[in-house]
C-alpha cells in the first residue's frame, strides 16, 4: 500500500503557486476597499487591459517583454487613478449599492470597449515556458515565476505601507477617515495614490497571467468572481485575511481537481466559501 502520493504532492505545490497570483489580485482589491471603502467589481477588467497592453507593446510594436510589462503596470496604475477621479470620487458619499452598480457599469463598459477595439479573437504573446520536472513531478515554470514575483510584490507593498510617509498616511486614513484631514492629510490625494497602487498591482498580475493564459475581452470573468470571493472570505479590507484565503481557495481548486476533476475543484471551493459565510460571515480575519 502506498502511503505517499507524489501526484497529490504535485497538486498541493501547484495550489501554492496558484495561490500566490490569487493573493496578489486580492491584495490590490483589499487595499482599495480598506482605504476608500469601495469595492471595485471591475477590478479584474483592469487586469484584462494590462494583458492587452503587454500583447500590443510586445507583439505588435516589438518592444522587449520586460519593457512591455513595465508599460502595462504603469498604464493600469494610471487607469486606476483616472477611474477613481472620474468614476469613484463622485459616488463616495452614495449608498454602497450605488457604488457597486457604478463599478459594475465600468466592468461592462471595459468589456464592450475591448470587444470593439480588439475583437473577440484569443491572443497569445507567444512566450512558451517549459515545465519543471522534479522527482517525478511536473510544475509550471510560469506559475513558479508568478508565485515568486507575486510574493515580491506583496513584500514591496508591505514595506511601502510601513516604511514611507505616504504608506503611513494610507494606513492611518484607512483606520480613521474623519480625523486625518484635521491632521493635514489630503484625503483625495491619498485615495488617488491608493487607486494607482491598486491598479499597479492589477497590472503586475496581468504581466504574470499573460504568461499562462490567452487574452480576450472576457478574461476578467475568469478571475473577477474568484478574486471577489477570496476578498470576502478573508474579510473585506483585511490584507492578511485575503492572503490566507487565497491559498486556502487555491488548494481546494488544485487538490479537489486532482482527487475528483478540475471542475469539481471549483465546486468544492465555492461550497467551502458558502459554508464559511454561514459560519463566519465577516470572513476569516474580518471584524464583527
Amino acid at each position: 500500500m502506498e502511503f505517499f502520493d507524489i501526484f497529490l504532492l504535485e497538486a498541493v505545490i501547484n495550489g501554492l503557486l496558484l495561490g500566490g497570483v490569487l493573493a496578489l489580485l486580492a491584495l490590490g482589491l483589499n487595499l482599495i476597499f480598506g482605504v476608500i471603502d469601495v469595492v471595485w467589481i471591475c477590478y479584474a477588467e483592469l487586469v484584462m487591459i494590462g494583458m492587452y497592453a503587454v500583447y500590443y507593446t510586445h507583439n505588435v510594436f516589438g518592444w522587449p517583454l520586460w519593457l512591455a510589462m513595465l508599460v502595462a503596470i504603469l498604464s493600469v496604475a494610471a487607469l486606476g487613478a483616472v477611474l477613481h477621479q472620474f468614476v469613484i470620487r463622485p459616488v463616495l458619499a452614495a449608498e454602497p449599492i450605488n457604488q457597486l452598480l457604478v463599478t459594475g457599469g465600468v466592468l461592462f463598459f471595459l468589456q464592450a470597449a475591448a470587444t470593439l477595439v480588439f475583437g473577440v479573437e484569443f491572443r497569445n504573446i507567444g512566450v512558451s515556458l517549459p515545465a519543471l520536472q522534479f522527482g517525478g513531478m511536473y510544475l509550471s515554470f510560469a506559475r513558479l515565476i508568478a508565485f515568486l514575483v507575486a510574493l515580491g510584490g506583496m513584500v514591496g507593498v508591505y514595506l511601502f505601507l510601513t516604511r514611507t510617509y505616504v504608506g503611513t498616511a494610507i494606513r492611518a486614513i484607512s483606520q480613521d477617515r474623519a480625523i486625518m484631514p484635521l491632521m493635514g492629510v489630503n484625503a483625495n490625494r491619498i485615495f488617488v495614490i491608493t487607486s494607482a497602487l491598486g491598479g499597479g498591482l492589477a497590472g503586475l498580475a496581468a504581466c504574470l497571467l499573460v504568461l499562462q493564459y490567452d487574452i480576450h475581452p472576457a478574461i476578467g470573468l475568469t478571475f473577477g468572481p474568484i478574486t471577489f470571493i477570496i476578498v470576502v472570505l478573508g474579510g473585506l479590507g483585511n490584507m492578511l485575511g485575503g492572503f490566507i484565503a487565497a491559498f486556502i481557495f487555491a488548494q481546494f481548486i488544485s487538490v479537489g481537481g486532482y482527487v475528483l476533476h478540475i471542475e469539481w475543484g471549483y465546486v468544492l471551493a465555492f461550497l467551502f466559501f458558502i459554508a464559511m459565510m454561514f459560519w463566519r460571515p465577516q470572513g476569516i480575519l474580518g471584524g464583527k
